[in-house]
């Protein structure tokens, strides 16, 4: 990702602007990345698939029919680490 300076980015927009076209650029502020330069249609791509469904349970969170996927697996990973063990 090819990276500009907030200094650059205020002298010359037009060449910044023109790289952010291409493929997103970073934008960095005492040498730091701080922002991301992107067109409109790349941002609306990255958002419009964030439809992902995962999420994390706490104790006693986890929904029974997700429970009972899960702990037969559980079950044979930790009987297989007990025999590995011996």
């Amino acid at each position: 990702m090819k990276r500009f300076s907030t200094v650059e980015l205020l002298r010359d927009l037009k060449t910044v602007t023109m790289a952010a076209d291409r493929t997103p650029v970073t934008i960095t502020q005492h040498r730091k990345p701080r922002y991301v330069l992107m067109t409109y249609d790349d941002y609306q791509q990255i958002t419009r698939h964030n439809d992902d469904r995962r999420r994390v349970f706490g104790p006693g969170e986890t929904p029974p029919e997700l429970a009972a996927m899960i702990l037969p697996e559980l079950d044979k990973l930790i009987e297989q680490g007990n025999k590995g063990d011996e």
